[in-house]
């Protein structure tokens, strides 16, 4: 690659993401195919006219300060962005709060469901409660998904169920995200590569297809959940410079 085409790379690097970072420079020097790759990669999505500016910011902000990550530095990033693409403080605020709930209840799905399949003729399959089984058809109401152990956990540890829908409840309508942006947020959070949460994925595209998400906007999400990837790039590139350079951890 040349020098006039590194160049040209380097800003629409710019244009496109809105920042240049050390990781970026070394790959614009050592492997600059890789990081007009990359720029495709991320960038798809938002530059496919598909979604809005501001719900991308939003996937960012989730995948990125989800437990499964935890990327300050790209979290606040993306929540700047996310302002400047016209979001409220409330719907930021609301993507927080939703991420936190997602993956909280993440091992409440999966660990239950894993405990019934092991508890086999064993598993409690008594009839519910008429109050439980009427604030889980609220919930389902509301959210439009329960997990596919649900019902075992409500046998089994009632108060668990309870605090499992209070915590996505509360989550749910902290603010004024649209039902299909919720989905699909919560969609991005369990497709991400640091999670892959095979039923949160199957019930969020369920739940986004309800409410209206086209399969292009939801292959979409799904791409942008993929790009967290390049935070090995982010870490490991700035590393692999310093090592070059006889720069080593003390």
């Amino acid at each position: 690659m040349t020098e006039d085409e590194k160049a040209e790379l380097k800003s629409e690097i710019l244009r496109a993401r809105g920042y240049w970072s050390r990781f970026h420079e070394v790959l614009l020097e050592r492997s600059p195919a890789f990081l007009k790759a990359y720029l495709a990669f991320q960038s798809a999505p938002s530059q496919s006219g598909e979604l809005p500016q501001k719900l991308c910011e939003f996937v960012y902000i989730a995948i990125d300060i989800s437990v499964n990550h935890m990327y300050e530095r790209g979290g606040r990033r993306h929540m700047e962005y996310a302002l400047k693409a016209g979001a409220s403080p409330e719907e930021v605020l609301q993507v927080i709060l939703l991420t936190t709930a997602v993956a909280a209840q993440q091992p409440l799905a999966m660990g239950m469901r894993v405990l019934a399949e092991e508890l086999g003729e064993a598993a409690d399959r008594s009839p519910l409660p008429p109050a439980l089984s009427e604030a889980i058809e609220d919930y389902r109401g509301l959210t439009g998904a329960w997990p596919e152990a649900g019902d075992f956990m409500a046998r089994t540890a009632p108060e668990i169920a309870g605090a499992y829908m209070d915590y996505g409840r509360a989550a749910w309508e902290a603010g004024p995200l649209s039902r299909k942006h919720k989905e699909l947020i919560a969609l991005a959070i369990s497709a991400a590569p640091t999670c892959l949460f095979e039923e949160g994925v199957r019930r969020h595209v369920r739940g986004a297809r309800a409410a209206g998400a086209t399969p292009r906007e939801i292959a979409m999400v799904i791409q942008l959940s993929a790009a967290l990837a390049v935070h090995t790039c982010t870490i490991g590139v700035p590393g692999f410079d310093d090592v070059m350079n006889g720069i080593y951890v003390e």
